[in-house]
């Protein structure tokens, strides 16, 4: 059986955060990689340089120095294979209605996710 995914890139300021989500996405086999970013700007770094290719991004809206819709803006001006394919889920602890809004008119985010990210959820992503 193959995995839904090969790669997840997992983009997330929060340490804890990013050890929860990653041992959901594990234990949900949900991909056959699974690469943690601490920063937007290290992932966008790791897209341009093509040390990461990813195939779904679970990425954080609230984060310093770039947010989640920064890091997508900067995102769409690299080239990289599959792009057209590409699932973003925002995940996000914000309740901000604008962030739902932006989120819904967004071309890459597939859906907008309250933190955490549960098995439950995990599973209806899949269907």
């Amino acid at each position: 059986m193959s995995l839904p995914y090969k790669t997840c890139l997992l983009i997330d300021d929060n340490y804890i955060d990013n050890f929860v989500t990653r041992r959901i996405l594990e234990s949900g086999n949900f991909a056959e990689e699974i690469v943690v970013s601490q920063s937007a700007n290290e992932a966008i770094a790791s897209l341009r340089d093509g040390e990461i290719v990813p195939d779904v991004i679970f990425l954080d809206l609230r984060m310093p120095m770039m947010n989640g819709f920064e890091f997508l803006s900067e995102m769409d001006k690299i080239e990289f294979e599959g792009k057209d394919k590409l699932k973003v889920f925002m995940l996000s602890s914000s309740l901000d209605p604008n962030d739902v809004r932006r989120s819904s008119e967004n071309k890459y985010i597939i859906q907008f996710i309250h933190k955490p990210l549960t098995h439950k959820i995990l599973e209806e992503l899949g269907s």
